[in-house]
């Protein structure tokens, strides 16, 4: 009988024993936790949380270094999506009020910039499609050239769903990283997108990973999904073997179907980041939208210290985010390393 198995066929799990299993586990050997004990952590009560992020904590020093990833975003083309997601404004089957707009190249080459004077090594370039058409395409691609031969910083990128041969193009062109978020849990997954499934997202992964891409995917938590739906999103995320793992939290938009959600509570969202941690010692997490509205400063401290180890500054894509300056001080203050350029090419 292996370690694991005998991890797994051990004692019934519960907050007596579940953190030290994923001492031994996570944190000495680098192995996930399964759905059974990621949701025994999600279950943990509130007394245990502070436990769980110095766990946490203790797991992404040793797994991912203690340097922090800093990343900005700027949208090509925002608004206009034919994809009914129900908790994004962009989509046009909404009566949000986002409307399609499209930036052009010097617009995104002077973004770029502005993001590399944070300390940034990442800058995302994204659009509201299905997927990119010939004319996105070739807008991205020339995007990609002006901006590396202006600015010394890595691009990724996140267009939709994309077919091997459009990956291929991108990988050619110098997008290190794909976006393309699972969102949600497999079971959860109907209940928040019905105009594609979950399995075309997965596809586009597998198109990203093949040539040779960096795989970037995670999704937005509270949602409406119950924990367990959480847990088995964690295993979804690590099925795929991701480089990093954006963790957002719903910020209702108006005119969208999920306008009147609540936001996820505080202690929900920390405990989900420890879990999601010790699902995934050794990924990139990276706080993203929605982090503003449920944690706060805090909360933000405490997730830079309870696993996360990347951050998107500045704004998000239709919602606003902290100013850079502001979690480049919290940085400072807790004493968290930004990750310099040339360790990430």
């Amino acid at each position: 009988m292996t370690t694991a198995t005998q991890d797994a066929q051990g004692s019934a799990l519960d907050e007596s024993n579940i953190l030290e299993l994923a001492r031994t586990k996570v944190l000495e050997r680098g192995e996930g936790l399964n759905y059974e004990e990621t949701l025994a952590v999600l279950n943990l009560p509130d007394e245990k949380i502070e436990e769980l992020l110095e766990l946490a904590h203790e797991v992404r020093v040793k797994w991912c270094g203690d340097e922090v990833e800093v990343e900005g975003i700027v949208s090509l083309k925002t608004g206009g999506c034919p994809e009914d997601c129900h908790f994004c404004s962009q989509s046009a089957m909404f009566n949000s009020p986002v409307r399609a707009a499209r930036i052009d190249i010097p617009e995104l080459i002077e973004s770029a910039k502005q993001t590399r004077k944070t300390g940034a090594s990442e800058f995302c370039i994204v659009a509201a499609v299905r997927g990119p058409d010939e004319r996105l395409m070739n807008d991205l691609i020339d995007a990609t050239h002006a901006i590396k031969d202006e600015v010394d910083i890595e691009i990724a990128a996140s267009v939709g769903m994309i077919t091997l041969e459009q990956a291929q193009r991108l990988k050619d062109a110098g997008v290190h990283r794909y976006n393309h978020n699972l969102e949600t849990s497999e079971s959860y997954f109907p209940q928040v997108v019905t105009t594609h499934t979950f399995e075309e997202r997965i596809d586009t992964l597998k198109n990203v990973r093949q040539v040779g891409m960096e795989v970037c995917t995670g999704g937005i938590l509270g949602l409406g999904e119950t924990r367990e739906q959480r847990a088995e999103f964690a295993q979804n995320l690590a099925s795929v073997d991701p480089t990093e793992v954006p963790m957002n939290f719903l910020d209702p938009r108006p005119g969208t179907p999920f306008a009147d959600k609540e936001p996820m509570e505080a202690n929900e969202a920390l405990r989900a980041i420890g879990a999601f941690r010790l699902a995934l010692p050794k990924t990139t997490l990276r706080f993203a939208g929605g982090r503003e509205l449920t944690l706060g400063d805090l909360g933000a401290e405490q997730g830079l210290l309870g696993g996360i180890n990347a951050v998107i500054v500045g704004n998000y894509l239709t919602t606003l985010g902290r100013p850079a300056e502001t979690d480049l001080d919290m940085l400072g203050k807790l004493r968290l390393p930004i990750r310099a350029l040339n360790e990430t090419i």
